[in-house]
């Protein structure tokens, strides 16, 4: 019996560091951060140390209904809290995969997951002092920072401010709160649509919008700071404007935003035949001994899924990188190339959901 307990709590100081790759992990702990919000406490199958970037994502891979699915979820644990990774999944209204890790991923259960992927990070992003401005679960990759910044740094220059829809969607509320007690340097505010909180000793909450007159108020510093801003699309787009009306040097203005499913592989195979009966020029994509053609608003991906062959796409809009591939041969244009490095830009690499041919194009996967 005493061996067995020497080993058990030796083991992760045995634990090999993680590598960028595909992972099998298990579920070693669920709980609900508000109504509509689950967050899954994930360990090596094998006892693992998890290296990452505060800030990035992983993608699960899923088998729904005899269906590959991939969704791509930011970490919002923090990488000095080496042995777990968790993930944090909100509600979104009909979501498959939501739906699926609500009611069936258990403790116990193992999922598959590619990763750790990401530009938006502190590692990659220098900075002194910071602006964290995010709305509903863009709040994930600024918890992971704030966890970061402050496990590893002797008070850290940290304004946080976010935005939800009321006290009841306030994620990680308490801890965030307890960081923001015990960090001399870390505030924290919330600017709520409706329904004002209840006083907290060390966070103003105020009803409302962000504006140029609350952000001005609450960090009236916010030009000498890097923002790093994550959230729904609108949000984003606002945050972004109202920055600039502000004058603020846009060189320090950094963003994350969550892609959305554009469909279905059938869904998909019906917006192919309408773009195709409205544009007649096409180009040939090879990929091996497969060639299709695509007209001019097609994507790569469109051809690669439309061919049956194997590939994650789990945002779909140019943001988690998990369809990487590389052009060996012809012309493309991009519409994003975020995740990507400059090195594999110059080796031809592309993400196939932003990328449409300009001319015939041959493809490795």
């Amino acid at each position: 019996m005493a061996n067995n307990l020497s080993s058990t709590a030796t083991a992760p100081f045995e634990a090999k560091q993680w590598q960028t790759g595909e992972h099998q992990l298990v579920c070693v702990e669920r709980w609900n951060e508000t109504h509509d919000v689950v967050s899954f406490r994930f360990q090596g199958i094998k006892p693992v140390k998890f290296h990452f970037k505060p800030g990035q994502f992983l993608t699960l891979l899923l088998d729904i209904n005899g269906e590959r699915v991939g969704r791509s979820y930011t970490i919002s644990s923090s990488p000095s809290r080496p042995y777990s990774v968790v993930l944090t999944v909100k509600k979104i209204e009909g979501g498959k995969v939501y739906n699926y890790l609500a009611n069936n991923l258990q403790v116990g259960h193992v999922v598959s997951a590619l990763g750790p992927d990401g530009a938006f990070n502190l590692i990659d992003i220098d900075a002194e002092n910071y602006l964290f401005l995010s709305a509903g679960c863009g709040i994930t990759p600024m918890y992971s920072m704030s966890r970061w910044l402050t496990d590893t740094q002797i008070s850290p220059n940290i304004s946080f401010l976010h935005s939800a829809k009321s006290t009841h969607d306030l994620m990680f509320k308490q801890s965030l709160e307890q960081i923001a007690a015990r960090g001399e340097h870390f505030t924290l505010n919330y600017i709520l649509e409706s329904a004002s909180a209840e006083p907290t000793a060390h966070v103003d909450t105020e009803v409302g919008r962000l504006s140029a007159d609350n952000l001005q108020r609450l960090v009236p510093d916010f030009r000498s700071r890097t923002v790093f801003v994550c959230g729904p699309e609108p949000y984003m787009a606002a945050v972004k404007a109202l920055l600039k009306s502000l004058n603020f040097n846009m060189a320090q203005f950094h963003q994350e935003s969550f892609g959305s499913i554009k469909g279905n592989l059938n869904g998909v195979e019906v917006t192919q035949e309408a773009a195709a009966n409205t544009n007649t020029g096409s180009f040939m994509l090879r990929i091996g001994d497969k060639v299709r053609p695509l007209t001019r608003s097609q994507t790569v991906l469109d051809g690669i899924e439309a061919e049956g062959l194997p590939i994650i796409a789990a945002c779909r809009s140019g943001v988690c990188g998990a369809c990487k591939c590389k052009v060996i041969e012809g012309e493309t244009e991009s519409s994003s190339q975020v995740s990507l490095t400059a090195a594999e830009i110059a080796q031809g690499y592309v993400l196939a959901c932003s990328t449409k041919l300009t001319s015939d194009v041959t493809l490795v996967l």
